[in-house]
């Protein structure tokens, strides 16, 4: 169980496209996000000012990056900043290779946060989502599984904290991802980050991010056929050719947010 009403001061994101926030737009910069991550970082410097303390917050996360990215530059750049907590989510772009090595995979994993708590920081994991219900990722449901089992596992023997996204039945709600069905929409980032918030040890009104939404009209087997076809030539596409070129989505994107910065709790 989480150490109760714990405060930190620095704390530092690190990941691939969840973390950088997509498809949670940003209204106040073009082509930028906000996501679970900000939105945590607002819940934790509200409790640091509360209790009469400073709060600083980077996200070095960007998005299609490996883990090798995650765990390689970005870890270390994260722990050049001297945080006392770290939120690391990656591995989710190894696991859609269709030769992923779940068990290399968690060694990995394993191995960073060790890392990180060697240099002092708290850590923060998620599970992936459950995709049963996902009409092109519910085949990776088996991978997601034992992956939660694993980041379930390093974070019991090391001492880190978990989202558990995988329990989240309200991520399960089509409503709640963007067009791309790939990316959570910003009411899908506000309940991972209230499920951060918990998971850190701190209060929620567990209702408001876990309960699902109310049911959804059916929608005629015709209008769904139309729209996987739409969503196949917008996104699936693309994404397919990006694959084959070897390119990613990041190739020219840079972390938003390099270096702790104050945060406004509001």
């Amino acid at each position: 169980m989480p150490e109760r009403g714990k405060v930190w001061h620095r704390y530092v994101a690190i990941g691939d496209s969840f973390t950088e926030g997509m498809s949670d737009a940003d209204p106040a910069r073009e082509n930028s996000y906000v996501g679970w991550a900000d939105r945590l970082a607002s819940h934790l410097a509200g409790i640091a000012h509360r209790e009469g303390g400073d709060f600083a917050y980077a996200n070095l996360a960007v998005r299609g990056r490996l883990l090798a990215d995650v765990i390689g530059p970005q870890l270390d750049a994260a722990i050049e900043l001297g945080p006392d907590l770290v939120s690391m989510v990656g591995g989710g772009n190894d696991i859609l290779r269709p030769k992923a090595d779940l068990d290399a995979i968690a060694g990995r994993l394993e191995a960073a946060v060790v890392r990180l708590r060697a240099a002092g920081a708290d850590v923060l994991l998620a599970t992936p989502t459950d995709p049963v219900g996902a009409p092109l990722l519910r085949h990776l449901r088996g991978r997601h599984a034992i992956h939660s089992a694993n980041i379930f596992s390093i974070a019991q023997q090391h001492g880190a904290y978990v989202i558990n996204q995988w329990g989240m039945k309200a991520l399960q709600d089509f409503r709640l991802w963007a067009e791309d069905r790939i990316h959570m929409t910003t009411e899908g980032h506000r309940r991972v980050a209230l499920n951060a918030l918990s998971a850190l040890g701190h209060d929620t009104d567990r209702a408001d991010w876990s309960t699902p939404l109310p049911p959804a009209p059916p929608v005629a087997r015709r209008e769904s056929a139309a729209a996987n076809a739409e969503w196949a030539k917008t996104h699936l596409a693309p994404w397919v050719q990006r694959r084959l070129r070897g390119e990613s989505s990041g190739d020219t994107v840079t972390a938003k947010r390099p270096e702790l910065t104050p945060v406004d709790p509001t």
